[in-house]
């Protein structure tokens, strides 16, 4: 048995469709990784989101736009398997990639936003997340801190299942490499990727609410000019 102290470091893990990648997601890894003690944040953009329509740009437009964005920052990372797999982005399947991938040893660190997480028993497979992963839970505008309180109600199955997981000291997760449900806070970011693609489809300047190496991108390649 590897003890927790010669444990490998826990591995942040944040997907999204990225469509286009921006500031708040980019401040909600780098907040994570310092609240969570993480080693790393690997930021995974979906290749065929099951939970919502077709993305305005492809697949590896957005991988592109999330190595730009992430380019001189070492603790964030980018991880192509969504994009480069042929099935559905499910997260079930993402982590069992990675759980063999880093092995059974490294805690691996699955964030998500409130909203994200009070849906997850609509997600595939998702009792089975917490043997591959810890959870956890980011606030999000209009939530309470969630060092006062979860973010509202939870449905009585995600009650059950995150019962007897929750902690709130960072450091157990270097304890176990799965299991576990935390929740911490981050500064609220009213930005969204459909206001982006909505200003450049109108346009007009999307300026400081993405990486300007993104912005250029999606000039160059006139993505979501006809973005409906």
């Amino acid at each position: 048995m590897t003890s927790s102290s010669a444990r490998p470091g826990p591995l942040g893990l944040l997907g999204g469709t990225f469509d286009p990648i921006h500031l708040a997601h980019l401040r909600l890894a780098e907040e994570a990784c310092e609240a969570l003690a993480l080693d790393k944040v690997r930021l995974i953009p979906a290749g065929q989101p099951p939970h919502r329509g077709e993305p305005g740009s492809t697949p590896d437009d957005r991988l592109h736009m999330a190595r730009l964005a992430v380019s001189g920052n070492p603790r964030l990372e980018v991880d192509d398997g969504e994009v480069r797999s042929p099935r559905k982005s499910y997260t079930v399947l993402t982590l069992e990639r990675l759980r063999a991938e880093v092995g059974p040893e490294r805690p691996l660190v699955l964030i998500l936003g409130a909203d994200a997480f009070q849906g997850l028993p609509t997600w595939h497979r998702w009792t089975e997340l917490f043997d591959l992963a810890h959870i956890a839970v980011a606030n999000r505008p209009g939530y309470a801190p969630h060092g006062r309180r979860w973010p509202g109600a939870l449905s009585p199955e995600l009650d059950e299942a995150c019962r007897q997981r929750q902690i709130t000291d960072p450091a157990r997760l270097r304890e176990r490499s799965c299991g576990y449900v935390i929740p911490f806070d981050m500064t609220p970011l009213a930005i969204s990727a459909s206001l982006i693609r909505d200003l450049v489809r109108t346009g007009t300047s999307p300026r400081y609410l993405l990486p300007d190496s993104v912005l250029d991108y999606i000039g160059l390649h006139h993505l979501y000019d006809n973005h409906e």
